[in-house]
């Protein structure tokens, strides 16, 4: 069973990455399995400067998934290429994915620019979910027009693939999708958090100190299936999918579709060995179902 896939010219033994947000830098995994038996890692979203993070509580969970306002915690784009990034290379041999956020195009270009010039990076996957603070404060990734302008930006400024991270909460993600591939983009992944709320009965308060927040889990699998089916016919670059995938029946949905690859979220916050169960069901579903190779499934769906 052959199940490598590749993006943008770089050969991934298994389609599954950890997504980010949901499996830290990476090494702290180390002690629960062999991480290098994953097909990449998509390290916690770095921002230029460090954060602290929204206030607390952040997490709310529910019987669909999770609510989550982490707030885009991290020490900082120079501490993490100075700590984060020797720490996981002690124990994870492979390339992994630099998830990138900001606040303004300088601070897309600059901290991507900082994750371009490591070896051990494979990727740049921007997060344009981020409120623009020289644009009113709406996501980067709300309209075609901000999103294509990070895109081009960041490609300008790098040599690395740039794989933009897309918002589910627009009107219509095949048209920003198509924004990012024609300035540039390398690549797509989708979909982001879609936004959510929980309400504690007792006091009728959000639960979570930002009121909505990102909602991610099993209930958004359709969501995101249904985007990257619509993306797929409208880009030619590689799509990576995410949301809601927690078993190799659903990579396996997720790529018939027209991912490429597939990164795995909240399943890491139930189950630490989510993906490594994955990887190991995969070999037996591919058996099963008659498929020799993964990549040969990539947009089967689409007729």
């Amino acid at each position: 069973m052959d199940m490598r896939v590749s993006l943008s010219g770089w050969t991934l033994d298994n389609p599954v990455i950890p997504a980010s947000g949901t499996y830290g830098f990476g090494y702290e995994f180390a002690q629960f399995y062999d991480i290098n038996i994953l097909g990449s890692i998509a390290l916690k979203g770095t921002t230029k400067d460090a954060r602290y993070g929204n206030p607390l509580p952040r997490i709310a969970e529910c019987r669909e998934g999770l609510i989550n306002a982490i707030g885009l915690q991290n020490p900082g784009v120079e501490k993490v290429i100075s700590e984060e990034l020797p720490r996981l290379r002690t124990v994870f041999k492979k390339k992994s994915i630099a998830n990138v956020s900001g606040f303004s195009v300088e601070d897309y270009v600059y901290t991507a620019s900082q994750f371009d010039q490591q070896e051990d990076i494979g990727i740049l996957e921007i997060n344009i979910s981020c409120p623009n603070v020289h644009g009113g404060g709406m996501a980067f990734g709300q309209k075609p027009e901000a999103a294509a302008e990070v895109c081009a930006a960041v490609k300008k400024a790098c040599r690395k693939p740039v794989y933009m991270k897309l918002s589910p909460n627009v009107t219509s993600i095949t048209e920003i999708a198509k924004a990012c591939e024609e300035a540039g983009a390398d690549g797509i992944v989708l979909i982001n958090t879609l936004l959510g709320m929980r309400i504690e009965p007792r006091t009728g308060k959000p639960i979570v100190s930002t009121g909505a927040a990102g909602f991610s889990g099993p209930a958004v699998k359709p969501i995101a299936v249904r985007m990257v089916y619509q993306v797929y016919e409208t880009v030619k670059c590689p799509i990576i999918g995410v949301g809601g995938i927690a078993t190799a029946d659903d990579v396996i949905e997720m790529m018939s579709a027209g991912a490429t690859a597939v990164e795995v979220g909240a399943a890491n916050l139930v189950d630490p060995y989510a993906c490594k169960n994955i990887i190991e069901e995969l070999p037996v579903k591919m058996e099963a179902y008659g498929i020799e190779r993964l990549s040969d499934i990539i947009g089967r769906a689409h007729v």
